[in-house]
This record gives C-alpha cells, sequence and structure tokens, in this order.
C-alpha cells in the first residue's frame, strides 16, 4: 500500500487561518475587558478625587496675589451610571427623609440603582410618604430592609401655626378647600393652640381629624390678648363675638383686676360655657399688673 502525503495530517490553510483569527478574537475580547475596566476605575476614581482644573483669572491681581480659581469637573449622567454600577456596595444607616433623601443617599442605605430611582420616580409624580408605614409598603423596600431602617426614617410633622395651604394640602383628606379654610381659621384665632381647633372648622369632622392628628404638631402661638384688646378686636375672635365682646370691655371696666379670668367671666354671665370651655384652652395673655398702670399714670 502507498503511503499519502495526507498521513502526517498537517492542518490546512483555512484551518490555520481559523485558529489565527480566534485566537485574536479573545485577545481582543480580554483587551477590551480591561480597557472597560480600567476606564471603569478611572471614573470611580475621579469621582472620589475629580479632576482639578485651573483657570487663570483675567482680572486685577487682588492685594498684590495672583489669583487662581479651582473648578472641579462635573461627571456625566453616564458616568455616574458607570460609577454606581461598579463601586462596591457598602450598607450605611443614618437618619433620612424618605420624601426628599437623594438617589445617592438611598443607594448608601442600602438600595440598588433601579429601587432608588423608582423611589425617586414615585416622589416626582406627586407621591409622598406621610408615615413610616407608607415607606414600608412601597414594592421596593423589602421587609428586612425596612427593619434596618425604620428607627432612622424621620419624617417630620406638619406645624399647623406655621405650614401654608400647600403644605396642608399633603395631608390626608386635605384638598385645596380644607387646605385654605385651615390657613383662614388660623389667622381668625390668631394661632391654634390646639390640635382639636381644627375640628371648628365647618364639614371638618373627627373622622378626618383622626385621619392626620398624628401627622400634625403645633409651635405656641402668640398669646391671644384679651384683657387688653378693644372692643373690636375681641368680637372678631371666633369664641366671643360682638355681644360677648361689649360684655367683656364692662366686666373689665367694673370688676377688680385680681379677679378676671376666663371662668369669671363665664360665671357672670358674659360667655356661654361652650365658648367659655373653648376660650379657656387658648393660650391667653396674663392681665397686666395694677402696678403698672400706678406707675404710669400722669401725676
Amino acid at each position: 500500500m502507498k503511503n499519502s502525503k495526507d498521513d502526517g495530517r498537517r492542518p490546512s490553510a483555512s484551518f490555520v487561518v481559523g485558529a489565527v483569527a480566534l485566537l485574536f478574537l479573545i485577545i481582543g475580547y480580554q483587551a477590551a475587558l480591561f480597557i472597560h475596566k480600567a476606564s471603569v476605575a478611572r471614573i470611580i476614581a475621579n469621582h472620589d478625587a475629580p479632576d482639578t482644573v485651573y483657570l487663570n483669572d483675567p482680572s486685577p491681581k487682588k492685594q498684590g496675589i495672583d489669583v487662581q480659581e479651582i473648578r472641579h469637573s462635573r461627571h456625566s449622567a453616564a458616568a455616574q451610571s458607570i460609577r454606581r454600577a461598579n463601586s462596591p456596595r457598602r450598607y450605611e444607616s443614618f437618619k433620612f427623609n424618605p420624601n426628599t433623601v437623594s438617589v445617592d443617599d438611598l443607594m448608601r442605605l442600602g438600595f440598588s440603582e433601579k429601587q432608588a430611582q423608582s423611589i425617586d420616580n414615585y416622589r416626582r409624580k406627586g407621591g409622598r410618604f406621610r408615615r413610616k408605614s407608607d415607606f414600608a409598603r412601597s414594592y421596593v423596600v423589602a421587609d428586612s430592609v425596612f427593619k434596618r431602617l425604620e428607627e432612622y426614617i424621620d419624617i417630620p410633622l406638619i406645624d399647623i401655626n406655621k405650614a401654608d395651604s400647600a403644605t396642608f394640602e399633603t395631608l390626608p383628606g386635605i384638598g385645596k378647600f380644607f387646605a385654605a379654610k385651615m390657613v383662614s381659621y388660623r389667622s381668625e384665632l390668631g394661632g391654634y393652640s390646639y390640635k382639636e381647633q381644627l375640628m371648628d372648622i365647618w364639614h371638618f369632622d373627627e373622622e378626618k381629624y383622626e385621619g392626620l392628628k398624628d401627622l400634625i404638631t403645633l409651635s405656641p402661638p402668640e398669646p391671644f390678648q384679651l384683657w387688653t384688646l378693644p372692643e373690636s378686636r375681641l368680637a372678631s375672635h371666633p369664641y366671643i363675638g360682638k355681644e360677648a365682646a361689649h360684655g367683656i370691655v364692662l366686666y373689665r371696666e367694673n370688676t377688680a383686676r385680681d379677679g378676671w379670668s376666663v371662668r369669671s367671666l363665664v360665671e357672670a354671665g358674659v360667655l356661654d360655657p361652650d365658648q367659655g370651655s373653648k376660650l379657656e384652652r387658648c393660650r391667653i395673655a396674663p392681665p397686666p399688673a395694677e402696678d403698672n398702670d400706678r406707675a404710669n399714670a400722669p401725676d
């Protein structure tokens, strides 16, 4: 039998070309991975220590010293996304308001970028976390994460003596009508003295109050000057009115000052019991001292 020239099984030219091409492909892929990792590392490094650009100030020297302004380069959204995706995850726990906390800080708290963006999108569409339980119900907040963060959630209460109508509208069951009424009634009272005064507002019932009472607080109002205001000003108070205001002025003119009190006005028939019980809970300035009047009296 004759020996064939192919007995050595030497690879064909097409096989060699294919093998070389595959080798270059592998090398190219590895090089691309290396460049990508290097680029990512550079972006992350720049975030921790941004490039610095020095700009000579062409303006005249200030106090004989050349002025140099330093400006730090700001990274693009794409670079920020790459940094977030490739930076090591380090969870932290700190106080935060879920209605205002930034996406970056949400990620520091342990949320992925996608989860943090979802929370931010909810807020941008008008969503609001009124209570800690609202945050727990968000579909991106796992039970384990909420359990870790619950004590750090800090949602400020709304001060009904400082809030504007737009802030009142964020409360459950409060639209534009009630928000405006809450502001105007506060003005009539001279400031809320206790939270239940909201139920004086027309159609502001107990059910509505119960739905928001844990979301509000109040700072002390200015004391109501019951014992010094003129009759016209007294008459404008919701708990007094025109007839009682006239009676208060007469009472002040004809009664010893050491006996002045809201209770004494009720006992004298100047205020009815319902008016008196409400006014008694208000922050009222004490009667002026008689000694001051004598000191200020003309000789």
